[in-house]
C-alpha cells in the first residue's frame, strides 16, 4: 500500500483522483487546499490530515519522512494549471513521485527543468493522459496502425464541454493561470491525435476566444481541423438538452462519438502506473510543445478547406 498526499483537494478534478487512489487499495494520508470545501474526503479517506497552508503542509509531509510506514510515497497534483510547476517540483523534492493532471506544464522549457529535478531527486513524474486508456481510442489506434493506406486520413475533431459562467470568473477564465482554452480542455486531445496518427507535421490556428478556439493540425497519417468550445450553445441540436458534453472524432464522414467511457479512466491511469507502465514526462511532451505554439500562433486563415465547419461559421458571423 502507498502513502498519498494530494495538492488541490477542493478542485474539480480532485474527487476522480480520491477515488483512484482508495480503489486501487492505497491510503490518502494527507491532502492541501487554500479552500477548505473538501467534504469529499469524509467518504474517500476520513482519516486524512488536511491542511489549507503549503508550508504547514509541506512541513508535515517532509517530517513524515522519519516514519517509513508513513512517509508519502506519491504526491497527486490536481491544482489551478499554474501552480503544476511549482507543486510537481516540491513533490519531487520531499522524496516523492509525483501525478499530475494535465495540462503538466505550458513550456518544453519548465518540462526540461522538471527532468533536471527528477534527475536530481531520483524521483519520477507521471502524467494523467486517460485517453491513451480510453477503449474507443484503443480501438481506433489498433485500426490505423494495422491500415496499409498511404494516403493520410480527414479528421474533425470536436469537443465541447458546457461551462457556466462561473468559469470565466475563475482562474481558469485568466489566461495566465489556465494557459488558455486550448490549453486547458484540449491538451488531452491534442495527445489523443499523436498518439493515434503520429508526430505533428504542422499546426495553424484560425480561430481563439475566451470560450472556444478551433485551427488545423496535419500529421504522419492525419490532417485535422479542430474546434473547442466551452460554450452549450456550439452543442450539436442531437444532443442539446440531452448531454453537456459532446467529444467527436469525424474520420472521413464516419463519426466516433467518445463521450462516453470516461468514469474509470482515472482508476485505470492510477492501475498502469502503479505497475510501471505510467506516461513520464517525455511522454508529455509532444502535448505541451502543441499548445505552446497555438498560444503564440496567429490567427489567419490559409487554406478554406482547412477550417473546422464551426470555425467556419464563427468567421462568416465575425464578417
Amino acid at each position: 500500500m502507498k502513502n498519498f498526499a494530494l495538492i488541490g483537494a477542493a478542485g474539480y478534478i480532485a474527487p476522480r483522483h480520491m477515488k483512484a487512489i482508495k480503489e486501487t487499495g492505497n491510503h490518502l494520508q494527507v491532502a492541501y487546499d487554500i479552500n477548505d470545501s473538501v467534504g469529499i474526503i469524509d467518504s474517500i479517506s476520513p482519516d486524512s490530515e488536511f491542511f489549507t497552508q503549503f508550508e504547514v503542509f509541506s512541513n508535515y509531509c517532509h517530517n513524515l519522512k522519519r516514519n517509513t510506514e508513513k512517509k508519502i510515497d506519491i504526491v497527486s497534483v490536481c491544482s489551478p494549471n499554474f501552480l503544476h510547476y511549482p507543486h510537481i517540483a516540491s513533490g519531487l523534492r520531499m522524496g516523492a513521485d509525483v501525478i499530475c493532471e494535465k495540462p503538466l506544464v505550458p513550456t518544453e522549457a519548465i518540462l526540461d527543468e522538471l527532468i533536471a529535478i527528477e534527475q536530481e531527486t531520483g524521483h519520477k513524474v507521471y502524467n494523467i493522459l486517460q485517453l491513451r486508456h480510453h477503449e474507443a481510442i484503443l480501438k481506433l489506434k489498433e485500426q490505423i496502425a494495422n491500415d496499409s493506406r498511404s494516403e493520410k486520413y480527414d479528421i474533425e475533431l470536436t469537443y465541447i464541454t458546457s461551462r457556466g459562467k462561473w468559469y470565466l470568473e475563475s482562474w481558469k477564465g485568466d489566461l495566465n493561470k489556465s494557459f488558455g482554452i486550448a490549453t486547458n480542455i484540449g491538451v488531452h486531445f491534442f495527445d489523443m491525435l499523436h498518439f493515434i496518427f503520429g508526430d505533428l507535421v504542422e499546426s495553424e490556428v484560425y480561430y481563439t476566444a475566451e470560450t472556444k478556439a478551433g485551427g488545423y493540425l496535419e500529421y504522419d497519417k492525419a490532417r485535422v481541423r479542430w474546434f473547442l468550445s466551452i460554450d452549450a450553445n456550439d452543442l450539436p441540436e442531437s444532443v442539446k438538452g440531452k448531454q453537456p458534453t459532446y467529444r467527436s472524432i469525424n474520420i472521413e464522414g464516419k463519426e466516433i462519438e467518445f463521450s462516453g467511457g470516461f468514469t474509470d479512466l482515472h482508476t485505470v491511469s492510477y492501475q498502469e502506473i502503479l505497475a510501471g507502465r505510467g506516461y513520464g514526462l517525455e511522454d508529455a511532451r509532444f502535448s505541451v510543445k502543441t499548445v505552446e505554439h497555438i498560444r503564440h500562433a496567429q490567427d489567419k486563415v490559409t487554406d478554406e478547406s482547412r477550417l473546422h465547419p464551426n470555425v467556419k461559421q464563427l468567421l462568416a458571423e465575425r464578417t
